[in-house]
């Protein structure tokens, strides 16, 4: 399949040539073989999308709460019909299997759209304070956002239409691994009808195009998702400019298995969430702390439930992992499995190669580590790939010590069968969420990190106010 506009970029409703000549091969992770070449983009790319982006703001700001539900509506109906295509782009650029990339990599971008606009219904844009004052809240400006490969589509809808709804309007940078899905998305807020100027799409390099952004004086907010490290450049670059930054970064997420909850049930779920997305989620549950009363029955189980874990193309349809989305990552992910093993950490299931039967491609082994140490580097550094950890605990205590031992705080898992319990824990762990008994967080829910993991909040009221500014205005 040929894709278009990889050769320009979307600059005040247009596609534009790129100022400069750079182009690098996007390659597909599944045979290791270019499918596409992508214009990349420059300093003198990002001024000329910004200058768009600020022009556009002033009339955009103004627009009504009305009038931004009709444009959003507009980029759902889009969407919806062309739903199939991205499912498509994403399987192809980071190597999602089909299925996967139609039943959550693709879906989140309806029910992410669909929790913005009730947001943006219900939300309070201004309130009088006891006190008489009025209190408005506003678009903060033109908004530089950077998005990553693992989850393409949904990391675009959580920055773009947030930011659309509040006012703003931006320049997006994808992963340049993933420029596909976000070619499909600018196209269907052209679509769409999203004014000139108000979304623009620059290709690059976070050292050159992220780095320009952060830097640019026009600028108000960086958006940015990515690792810890691309994190705190993005912090550096636009610190000297005091401008708003809003991270969602990396995590090292624990799974506590408690011996009342349905452990085996538990156990296989923790086991099949860790390798989802070939374990390429910032929330992954990739620390498993299992009560000792029941470490050694939760261990023959996740052997077992990695073992029936399969590996495929992904083409291929059904339930399966497909291959890490890069060389870099797979040569990351075997450096990381390599350093467990010196470190003495014994491995239960998978470990170094790539599977049987996988010559080519980006194909790692589901791996499954036993008899972890908090500290230990593969308790502690995030993989990015299907490797998870078990860690025994002794004592409610002694778990929740465990659990919040860590730079990260995104997010965490919790089951057991005491509700006092879960409620007692939960609210004692460092993290952005806490998932319970099997349960994910809904479409809606603010997500977002503690710590290392991150500043701020995305999804629904919360990643609304994001994008906007507080003002009060006194009596009158």
């Amino acid at each position: 399949m040929t894709y278009s506009h990889t050769d320009a970029f979307y600059i005040d409703r247009a596609w534009v040539s790129p100022l400069g000549s750079n182009v690098i091969d996007v390659i597909d992770p599944a045979t290791e073989a270019p499918f596409a070449q992508l214009a990349m983009g420059s300093q003198s790319d990002v001024d000329r999308a910004v200058a768009a982006a600020k022009a556009a703001f002033p009339a955009w700001s103004q627009t009504s709460r009305e009038e931004r539900l009709a444009v959003i509506s507009r980029i759902l109906d889009v969407y919806k019909r062309r739903f199939e295509e991205f499912a498509q782009a994403i399987s192809t650029e980071m190597g999602a299997p089909i299925s996967f990339s139609r039943d959550e990599q693709a879906a989140v971008g309806v029910s992410h759209l669909e929790a913005v606009i009730d947001a943006l219904k219900d939300f309070t844009f201004e309130e009088t304070l006891e006190n008489g004052d009025l209190l408005v809240r506003g678009p903060i400006g033109v908004c530089g956002l950077i998005t990553p490969w693992n989850w393409p589509v949904n990391q675009i809808v959580l920055k773009v239409i947030p930011a659309l709804a509040a006012g703003c309007t931006m320049v997006l940078k994808p992963s340049e691994l993933t420029p596909i899905s976000a070619i499909l998305y600018a196209e269907v807020l052209h679509e769409a009808g999203v004014p000139a100027g108000v979304f623009n799409l620059v290709h690059g390099e976070g050292p050159v195009v992220g780095a320009a952004l952060s830097r640019h004086p026009d600028v108000a907010m960086m958006s940015f998702t990515g690792s810890t490290r691309g994190g705190v450049a993005v912090t550096h670059d636009s610190a000297d400019l005091v401008k708003r930054v809003a991270l969602e970064l990396g995590g090292k997420s624990a799974n506590l298995i408690f011996a009342d909850a349905d452990v085996d049930a538990m156990v296989t779920a923790g086991v099949q969430m860790c390798m989802g997305n070939t374990g390429q989620s910032c929330d992954a549950p990739t620390r498993m702390l299992v009560e000792r009363s029941v470490y050694d029955q939760a261990v023959d189980v996740a052997i077992k439930a990695c073992n029936a874990i399969t590996v495929g193309a992904p083409d291929q349809e059904g339930d399966h992992i497909g291959p890490l989305t890069s060389q870099m990552q797979f040569d990351k992910v075997q450096a990381m499995i390599q350093m467990a093993l010196d470190e003495g950490a014994r491995l239960i299931a998978g470990g170094l190669g790539r599977p049987e039967g996988f010559d080519t491609g980006y194909y790692v082994r589901p791996t499954v580590f036993a008899d972890i140490h908090n500290d230990m580097r593969i308790a502690r550094e995030e993989v990015f790939g299907p490797v998870l950890v078990m860690i025994p605990f002794d004592t409610e205590e002694d778990a929740i010590r465990i659990a919040n031992d860590t730079p990260y705080g995104l997010s965490s898992y919790l089951s057991s069968g005491d509700p006092d319990r879960i409620r007692r824990v939960a609210l004692r762990l460092e993290a952005g969420n806490v998932n319970v008994n099997g349960g994910y967080i809904a479409a809606g829910s603010p997500f977002g990190g503690y710590k290392q993991s991150g500043i701020g909040r995305e999804g629904g009221e919360l990643g609304l106010e994001e994008f906007l500014e507080a003002k009060a205005i006194s009596v009158y």
